[in-house]
């Protein structure tokens, strides 16, 4: 296996910014991102944190998902006064969902192994499940290849109360036979019957779908300590609830200090993908199964943004102190929440969780924290030795196909296939006829005003003969390079088939043709987090 360094050339602004350190960003951030951490560690020493209560909720919750000893090892060390935790997060997607989810998790291991080296400290990785989401249509499906061309294979169940993922009872029929069709699907290797295996044994020991991921992410990452954590859980609910208490106190403030932070990165050109409306309260209510979404009318009540739930603030306090399980956090209080629970070394963020992390600095300020250093996530496009042959038999460059996609090279190169170009033909051809025309259109104008209509729809009767036969003739050229043209769709599809490759395929595919190792070997080659991207050889 090798890994090489890949410059994106198409970043947004304030990824790009941020990367580079840029003084107009670094003010929305606490800490700079590939630095700071001793500085970090001595400001945690300043706060103090449940630490026994949250071990004992996290090795209950590990427990239940048949952690391996590594997992519970590092639980255990989370008790020690001096530890802190790497964690970012991701929704419970089926099968892991999009590679991105696993270079996260291979981030999070890196991170923490490289900062417990340089800091000898316990430095424990955490992958925190977004499991109070309620979105169930972005983690349903999966993408594969079916020949050269992208098949989606949804599960049919349905989430029509809007329940969080993690609530969501598993219709596990219906999953076996999603997950029998895909095997199907699959090319036979050495690795495939053991890799069905271990799915369905995962798939038949969980309930939920939160259930289900954990138990596969386990399986692949099984020899690192790698804790999780449902946000969704009751026993994660019930050690929130003061910390509902403080976002109920500050809610105001929250939301004012975040929106005048956005009209400030706007400001400065910045687009980020988060809004919060003046009246957002910035907490979920959960009635039966359903996640509401509350605002603050204008009594100052909580109340249902489509006013299916209305509670005074002393009720909406008591629920947080008897029933912090009827609570979530949103998109703004999520961040803040994982800071008051974890002694947070580092959060790992995706190019969209640090821009709207910019949006925040002053909303930790407000619960009397620092946000904690941002490091961009690795990532990574896996290279078969397949589409490598084929980048180097059409001498295509590796960035050039990550960054820009085959469309323009591919166009290119067919055009190439006939001297001189059809398309330059035709244009020429075009304006011969239009200039051999204009005479006979100019006598037809002359002699009567229907006559001159019907000179000019003979003009374009003769320009659309020309078009046919150009629209022919450039398809017999790909019906003649046929071959190369599927080669070229295949290499597009491999390395950036809507985007960078780890937004949309399940790893699923590579495990079956290469096992797991694949995975390790990409742990144990150390990365440096200031690249842009990777691609690993396999």
């Amino acid at each position: 296996m090798r890994i090489d360094p890949v410059r994106l050339t198409n970043q947004s602004k304030l990824i790009s910014d941020y990367r580079s350190n840029n003084k107009d960003i670094k003010d929305f951030f606490d800490y700079l991102p590939f630095d700071g951490f001793e500085e970090r560690v001595n400001d945690l020493y300043k706060q103090s944190f449940q630490r026994t209560e949250l071990a004992d909720v996290l090795y209950q919750i590990n427990k239940e998902w048949s952690a391996p000893a590594s997992t519970l090892e590092n639980i255990n060390r989370l008790k020690e006064s001096n530890s802190v935790v790497v964690v970012g997060g991701q929704q419970a997607g089926l099968l892991t969902g999009p590679l991105y989810t696993i270079n996260k998790v291979i981030s999070i291991i890196q991170l923490s192994k490289q900062q417990e080296e340089e800091l000898n400290i316990p430095v424990i990785p955490v992958f925190w499940i977004a499991g109070e989401d309620h979105d169930f249509d972005e983690i349903n499906h999966i993408y594969l290849r079916n020949s050269n061309e992208m098949k989606k294979w949804k599960v049919s169940q349905q989430n029509e109360q809007k329940s969080s993922v993690s609530h969501i009872e598993m219709d596990k029929e219906e999953v076996k036979n999603w997950l029998n069709r895909i095997f199907i699907e699959l090319q036979e290797t050495a690795y495939t019957k053991e890799l069905h295996e271990v799915t369905e044994a995962c798939l038949s020991q969980s309930n939920t779908y939160t259930e289900f991921f954990a138990r596969l992410i386990f399986r692949l990452f099984d020899e690192y300590g790698l804790v999780l954590v449902d946000s969704a859980h009751p026993l994660i609910r019930n050690l929130e609830s003061s910390f509902f208490l403080q976002m109920i106190e500050n809610q105001q403030k929250i939301t004012n200090e975040v929106r005048s932070t956005l009209k400030r990165l706007g400001e400065k050109s910045y687009t980020v993908p988060l809004d919060v409306e003046e009246n957002a309260a910035n907490l979920f209510y959960h009635k039966g199964q359903e996640r509401i979404l509350l605002m603050r009318d204008e009594n100052g009540d909580w109340v249902g943004k489509q006013q299916e739930v209305k509670f005074t603030t002393e009720e909406i306090i008591q629920i947080a102190k008897d029933h912090p399980e009827q609570l979530s956090n949103n998109v703004v209080t999520r961040p803040l929440m994982q800071e008051l629970i974890f002694p947070t070394l580092a959060f790992i963020g995706g190019p969209g969780e640090i821009s709207y992390w910019a949006g925040l600095k002053t909303a930790f300020h407000t619960l009397g924290v620092k946000m904690p250093p941002v490091v961009p996530r690795l990532s990574f496009t896996f290279l078969d030795s397949t589409t490598n042959k084929g980048l180097e038999k059409y001498k295509i460059t590796v960035d050039e196909a990550i960054n820009e996609g085959l469309n323009e090279f591919k166009e290119e190169w067919i055009k190439s296939k006939s001297n001189p170009p059809i398309e330059d033909l035709a244009a020429d051809l075009k304006k011969a006829i239009e200039k051999a025309h204009a005479p006979l259109r100019k006598v037809a104008s002359d002699i009567r005003s229907d006559i001159r209509d019907l000179s000019e729809k003979n003009l374009t009767y003769l320009m659309r003969d020309v078009e046919f036969l150009e629209k022919r003739m450039n398809k017999a050229v790909e019906e003649k390079y046929a071959k190369e043209l599927n080669d070229l769709k295949g290499i597009q599809l491999a390395l950036r088939p809507a985007g960078l490759q780890e937004r949309i395929w399940n790893p699923l595919p590579l495990i079956n043709q290469y096992g797991v190792a694949f995975v390790h070997q990409t742990i144990h080659a150390p990365c440096s987090f200031m690249e842009d991207h990777y691609v690993v050889h396999i």
